[in-house]
């Protein structure tokens, strides 16, 4: 966090997350921080946005403490709603300039919003995610606690690693649950690795530019792929990992993410400029 930016913690009508603040009084423009299935409330990004002028808003959607029911996708669409409402209405931010920032199935989050709901986000960042979902994902959607059970949901490839990049084949959506890209209506930057052995992110990018094309509105899209590069394009000098644990118990899980070290380091600098640039034409001006 930059001198002068503040956190602060929600809890508001259900939504759990933390709102970061740039020094002054604002109004700011602001950014809706979505992260994956890892669940928890990751914070780490949203400081960094913070600290280049943009309110962020980082929230959790699945595994924390602090939520109490557990919702099905159709649910999850009012909680995104209501969280959109909360960053927009705050008084010391903008509210017609807001972007939504989602990383893995962050990125199916922050599309839905963007087209099945009447929430208009000024722009989306979209990195390395789904433009649809399967059926044995949204059952393990917005549990506020994991169960052992839940285990026999986590698709593992022969070599024992988690990887979602069978499930998230669009030829394996569950019906009715590929975004309506018709109905997008923003810009959109999309982030693909070339070497996402988590998801199948390029033809993810494929299904999305092709589909805005179709609708005439490839104008909207912003793309960016990157050779030798794994799943979780983060902030700069992230440290970069091909495999991690994900889960311990009831028996050690690992996850398969992809990447080679330099080529990923390299794709993390060169994204997060674009990024911010993006947000700047997209958001200030």
């Amino acid at each position: 966090m930059a001198p002068g930016v503040q956190r602060i913690d929600i809890r508001q009508n259900g939504v759990v997350g933390t709102l970061f603040l740039p020094p002054g009084p604002g109004r700011f423009p602001a950014v809706l921080d979505l992260w994956g299935l890892g669940g928890g409330l990751v914070e780490y990004r949203s400081s960094l946005i913070a600290s280049r002028g943009f309110a962020s808003f980082s929230i959790a959607y699945m595994e924390h403490q602090d939520l109490t029911d557990q919702i099905d996708i159709n649910a999850a669409d009012a909680y995104m709603k209501e969280v959109f409402n909360i960053l927009q209405d705050h008084p010391q931010i903008c509210g017609n300039r807001v972007g939504i920032f989602g990383i893995s199935y962050g990125v199916y989050l922050a599309l839905r919003m963007a087209t099945n709901t009447d929430v208009n986000p000024s722009c989306l960042v979209c990195i390395n995610g789904p433009a649809g979902s399967n059926v044995d994902i949204i059952k393990i959607f917005c549990k506020p606690k994991a169960a052992e059970s839940d285990q026999i949901f986590w698709p593992q490839n022969e070599a024992g690693h988690i990887s979602f990049k069978d499930i998230s084949s669009p030829e394996r959506y569950s019906p009715g649950t590929q975004v309506k890209l018709e109905n997008l209506a923003c810009p959109l930057m999309y982030i693909s690795s070339e070497d996402d052995q988590c998801f199948l992110s390029t033809e993810n990018s494929n299904l999305i530019e092709d589909g805005l094309k179709r609708d005439g509105k490839s104008h909207l899209f912003t793309f960016l792929s990157y050779p030798g590069a794994g799943h979780l394009i983060e902030t700069p000098y992230t440290p970069h990992t091909r495999t991690s644990l994900w889960k311990s118990k009831p028996e050690k899980m690992l996850i398969l993410w992809g990447g080679h070290p330099t080529p990923h380091a390299a794709a993390q600098e060169d994204s997060w400029r674009k990024i911010l640039k993006f947000l700047d034409k997209h958001l200030r001006a």
